[in-house]
């Protein structure tokens, strides 16, 4: 079965849906979206308390890193949503763009801090405060703040201040250097994805066709053009192969491990490295894979003093607040709040993010909690580490080299030394009980040290290994074309060159919309 579109699209995440929505806007365009998961409608999505039960789920490709070594040589578990809305319908909901220097950083022409600042601000609805205007106020993602945020997260805001931290008054302004309570995909008290702030409105477009549980195999390239892709699956009647042929392009936007899977499955990718793993390549391109950057994050967990927390979040009175009015404990996005710090003078902008959630996280919330607790996370926001992605026949292979640059093991006991004294604070020391399990109260450099290598885990932010750039190494160029192959482009996180100060899900939303305008300009 073979079917014509003008543009055939990869992925229903962060940016898929961005991208299904602006370019079926045109009734004379048709376009397919393909995604390899299924529906969304599941209470845990909607419930934002909730993305830890879909985590080892049918919604969740429940990827695993190879053994890292300078990790006490553990694999790492690495959730990523497999469904419509992707990630964006199983994350914490925080809506951070960054700070303006990622985007200067980048270095790219087309994507400065002001030249991405619409773009932001395209996308943003700002429910109840926007001081300074600094979010837009039209868009489609919904951004509010908590509707009933636990009575510590004011604590720990109180704590910062105590320790110098400055209280902002909006964190998504151009430097996000300071505390502030996390503002939120939300509304009503419940998640708001890409799904439902994209796709949902479109789908009733008679030019759009959405498939699902449809996972795409191989882009189709014949004479050094990209000309659809190859796909099979259970869902909507597709069964064996089925081809979405593209007269106009083919879009990745399968995230940053499924993009450069696909490219490297379909020849696309460094020649050697195809050739072992038994993949005729079709175009050179050593890029794709490499470049991989996450944040990495070791927590500081104590129990709590006093019965607030989120520990009984889950009781049938909070249930019952949730589905009647979307208020109550259930509408926590766990990570409630945060601080961006500097761990010296030298850095030029913040290097460590403290989150704070009023409940123990351990485990990526997978293990139950053994009583009251509250964690303090420190996250590593631009790793000097580098990872890359592989092939091992038609498995990705995924390294992400956690800590291999010393700099990131010291300013990762930087911010787990911050961590513990904010607990030390006349705000927090009444809720400051003893550790929690697993957590014991490491103090030398020696023994914060061996914590961060047997405990860190990832908060969910690969970035990079489809980098754009002007240079001849990115994979894609600045229109995010890949580069050697026409009628084929990649827009979601896997094209950010460096990882920024924030969270992932905001500015991939931002590529995506700059994306279609990119493809409109030159259709």
């Amino acid at each position: 079965m073979s079917v014509d579109y003008d543009y055939v699209i990869v992925g229903a995440g962060s940016a898929g849906c961005v991208l299904a929505n602006r370019l079926s806007a045109d009734p004379g365009t048709r376009v397919a979206l393909i995604e390899a998961g299924g529906s969304d409608r599941k209470l845990e999505v909607r419930m934002p308390a909730g993305f830890s039960k879909l985590f080892k789920t049918e919604r969740d490709w429940d990827f695993t890193t190879v053994r890292q070594p300078e990790l006490s040589g553990r694999e790492l578990y690495w959730p990523r949503g497999r469904m419509l809305g992707g990630s964006s319908s199983m994350n914490a909901q925080m809506w951070v763009r960054g700070h303006r220097a990622d985007y200067d950083g980048w270095n790219v022409p087309g994507w400065s801090y002001e030249e991405v600042l619409p773009y932001f601000r395209r996308v943003e609805r700002r429910a109840g405060s926007n001081r300074g205007g600094v979010y837009g106020t039209e868009g489609p993602i919904h951004i509010s703040e908590l509707r009933s945020p636990n009575p510590a997260t004011a604590l720990f805001l109180r704590a910062c201040e105590e320790l110098g931290i400055a209280r902002l008054e909006e964190l998504n302004g151009p430097s996000n250097e300071g505390c502030s309570q996390t503002p939120v995909t939300q509304r009503r008290g419940r998640r708001w994805s890409s799904a439902d702030a994209y796709l949902t409105p479109a789908a009733r477009r008679p030019n759009l066709t959405v498939l699902t549980s449809s996972r795409v195999r191989r882009v189709l390239v014949e004479d050094g053009r990209a000309t659809g892709v190859e796909y099979g699956g259970d869902g909507d009647g597709v069964s064996g192969t089925a081809v979405a042929r593209a007269r106009g392009e083919v879009i990745l936007s399968a995230g940053a491990i499924g993009s450069p899977h696909l490219l490297m499955l379909s020849g696309i990718g460094p020649a050697d490295e195809l050739r072992s793993a038994g993949v005729e390549p079709v175009h050179e391109l050593p890029g794709v894979g490499a470049n991989l950057q996450d944040h990495l994050a070791s927590g500081v967990f104590l129990h709590c003093l006093r019965p607030i927390t989120l520990a009984r979040a889950e009781s049938t009175g909070n249930l019952l607040r949730f589905l009647a009015g979307g208020r109550g404990m259930l509408t926590s996005n766990i990570g409630e709040a945060v601080a961006f710090i500097r761990t010296s003078e030298e850095e030029p902008a913040p290097d460590i993010e403290l989150i704070f959630a009023p409940g123990s996280f351990v485990n990526h919330g997978l293990t139950p909690p053994p009583g009251h607790g509250l964690t303090i996370a420190s996250i590593l926001l631009r790793p000097e580490s580098r990872g890359r992605l592989s092939l091992d026949g038609r498995d990705v292979v995924i390294d992400p080299g956690y800590l291999t640059a010393q700099a990131d093991v010291r300013r990762q006991v930087a911010g787990l030394r911050k961590a513990r004294e904010l607990f030390t604070t006349e705000a927090l020391r009444p809720l400051a009980g003893p550790p929690m399990d697993p957590y014991w109260d490491p103090r030398t450099e020696e023994e914060l040290v061996r914590w961060i290598r047997e405990r860190s885990e990832t908060l969910y932010h690969p970035v990079g290994t489809c980098r754009m750039g002007d240079d001849p190494g990115s994979v894609v160029d600045p229109a995010l074309r890949v580069r050697g192959v026409a009628g084929l482009r990649v827009a979601d996180a896997s094209v950010m060159p460096l990882i920024t100060r924030g969270h992932t899900h905001a500015p991939t939303v931002m590529i995506a919309e700059r994306a279609a305008d990119l493809i409109a300009g030159d259709r």
